[in-house]
């Protein structure tokens, strides 16, 4: 098992607070904006666990969801949402998601959770 995270999030503010999170835990950390961005850093550092916000202007999370698993089914992906919809989070169960957090989310919370899915 792996050590690199990648945190796809729209909002600069939650991307900076999980960044240092899991580089004081000892991670290797990535950060995308966007879906395109994201994309571009699963096909060169391969991250082990991708935190992925659903709603992300562009493309939204299911498409970045799906062209993961394409790249590589291996990466665990959490689903990060503010919105509630049940029938998107069941859509990324079936499509390879791991887990999925409600915003705001507690961050030991989510920190336990990705110690779940990668060690370092």
């Amino acid at each position: 098992m792996g050590n690199k995270l990648l945190i796809v999030d729209d909002q600069y503010g939650i991307r900076i607070l999980l960044n240092e999170v899991f580089q004081r835990e000892g991670y290797t950390t990535f950060q995308a904006a966007n879906g395109v961005q994201a994309l571009e850093i699963v096909q060169k550092h391969q991250p082990d666990l991708v935190l992925l916000d659903m709603k992300i202007p562009g493309m939204d999370g299911i498409e970045i969801l799906k062209r993961i698993k394409e790249i590589n089914r291996d990466i665990k992906v959490i689903i990060m949402t503010a919105y509630g919809e049940l029938d998107m989070i069941q859509e990324t169960r079936e499509l390879g998601a791991v887990m999925h957090f409600a915003k705001p989310f507690d961050i030991d919370d989510m920190r336990d959770a990705v110690r779940k899915y990668i060690s370092l």
